[in-house]
């Protein structure tokens, strides 16, 4: 409310407030104590609503429960602030290990069981920069320093007894980064025994209206949300058909520009896709004034943004302070990582095999805990990582799972086998034609349209099964699973062929 006492904290002490406010928060059971002089927690869609229950919005409400005589300190003991000394939330770049890891142990000493947090990157010297390359001594200290917070939590949670006996603990990146620069120096450092150098460093800013005005006569009026892999907002929202979409998307696939970095000319773009394309990636959400025009994904090197629709300020500059650079599709970037401990995991040390994504996350947490949820989820549930007794016996029978599992990942997630091949497809057709003639386009398009409504009827088919095994102890037959998965490769395979 614009009244409220929190609206008029945001009006004096706007610094403030952002650190009492933001990052910080804890939703209550009905009825917990905790929370009683919380805020209403409303979630109005969900089944039967949220009437009664109670949260913890912001750092200044949760800090009185974790420390009522102090503020809340880190891991070595210093307050909890940001950099002009407001005490509360730092702040996104200022959450190391040793402030999110103390937050996280305080909550669970404090009766919150169920924990989530975000550690910021490693790579750049917080709050403002400038970032560090691979082997680079201030990376290797961050680093240093997050080993060093990691171990002071872990040995904190066991002597609170809190361990993986009885505790469930995952760790995940939420993706992984391109690094944007040139060769380290001296050749051979590995930043342990030596030091590496770097004399070129830093993403590739593009401002794309100058590129395109300067490049290909484009001067059509659009908003983009700048990144390395921008979603375009065409002014008027003409139709992903409408000859100034078409014209526009075509010589975006043209742009170039000279590297600082290595000197060479690079083409910017490597992949578009346009609405039909964005569903096959899961992009497309309920509201349709959030859907773009189209997605540009970029050479990583590059981040794109939109200034001046000229070059007489530099269309492209090498910017130090920022160099790693996600969003885009390439293998660096979509390839991260899984750490799971806890009862009913198996202690197998490294699978580098099982093929998984984020979406596997909660379904996984779910059939450990012996929960179910009253909708159907994205991912699968990572059982074959279980111990004997945790894992679900009719995950078990005979392979069906697995298979439909793992053809299902393929099919279904935004980097499987499918998407790549779909996005792939997309960038081909929208690449394609003429102002006289786009029946490649219109093929193509058409194509992958009927390739996706036959994925995504698949997928429901699939889910359903895997879910009803996972939670209803209903096997899947042999022949079921055959016949799903011959379906899904079939699928897979008309994708890559239009690739």
């Amino acid at each position: 409310m614009k009244t409220s006492p929190q609206a008029a904290e945001v009006n004096s002490n706007p610094g403030q407030a952002f650190a009492d406010f933001v990052g910080i928060g804890v939703h209550c059971a009905l009825g917990n104590s905790l929370c009683a002089s919380g805020q209403a927690d409303l979630l109005s869609q969900e089944p039967g609503g949220y009437s009664g229950y109670k949260a913890l919005f912001g750092h200044t409400y949760v800090a009185p429960k974790l420390n009522p005589t102090g503020p809340v300190t880190d891991l070595n003991g210093n307050v909890i602030q940001d950099l002009q000394g407001h005490i509360g939330f730092p702040g996104f770049d200022g959450m190391a290990a040793t402030v999110s890891l103390s937050y996280v142990a305080q909550m669970q000493e404090h009766g919150i069981p169920v924990t989530y947090a975000y550690i910021s990157d490693a790579h750049d010297a917080h709050p403002s920069g400038p970032s560090f390359g691979p082997g680079q001594a201030g990376y290797v200290a961050a680093l240093k320093a997050y080993d060093a917070a990691f171990g002071k939590f872990f040995k904190r949670l066991a002597n609170d007894g809190i361990n993986q006996s009885n505790t469930l603990f995952v760790f995940t990146a939420d993706e992984g980064d391109h690094f944007a620069g040139g060769p380290a120096s001296p050749a051979g450092c590995d930043g342990v025994t030596t030091p590496c150098t770097y004399a070129k460093i830093g993403e590739v800013n593009a401002n794309y209206a100058g590129l395109l005005a300067t490049e290909q006569g484009i001067t059509t009026a659009f908003k983009v949300h700048s990144d390395s892999a921008p979603t375009v907002y065409i002014t008027g929202n003409p139709s992903r058909t409408d000859a100034v979409t078409r014209t526009f998307e075509r010589a975006t696939s043209q742009l170039t520009a000279v590297s600082p970095i290595t000197g060479s000319t690079d083409t910017i773009t490597k992949f578009l896709a346009d609405p039909v394309e964005m569903k096959a990636l899961h992009m497309i959400t309920s509201d349709p004034a959030r859907t773009p025009t189209f997605t540009l994904f970029a050479d990583p090197n590059y981040f794109l943004f939109a200034a001046a629709p000229n070059c007489n300020s530099p269309c492209v500059t090498e910017q130090p302070g920022f160099a790693w650079s996600h969003g885009d599709v390439q293998p660096e970037i979509v390839t991260t990582w899984l750490g799971l401990v806890g009862p009913g995991i198996d202690t197998i040390g490294v699978d580098s095999t099982t093929w998984s994504d984020h979406t596997d996350i909660r379904p996984t947490l779910m059939v450990l805990l012996g929960l179910k949820d009253d909708y159907s989820h994205d991912g699968r549930a990572l059982t074959e990582e279980f111990s004997g007794w945790a894992r679900p016996a009719a995950t078990k029978k005979a392979g069906g799972y697995i298979k439909v599992a793992q053809t299902y990942k393929q099919l279904d997630a935004a980097v499987g086998e499918f998407g790549l091949a779909t996005l792939a497809a997309s960038t081909r057709a929208i690449e394609s034609g003429n102002s006289v003639d786009d029946s490649t386009y219109t093929s193509l398009e058409n194509q992958l349209g009927s390739l996706i409504t036959q994925r995504n009827a698949l997928a429901a088919q699939m889910i359903g099964v895997l879910e009803g095994a996972e939670f209803d102890g209903k096997p899947i037959s042999e022949s079921q699973a055959q016949s799903l998965v011959s379906q899904g490769q079939a699928l897979i395979a008309e994708a890559q062929s239009l690739a």
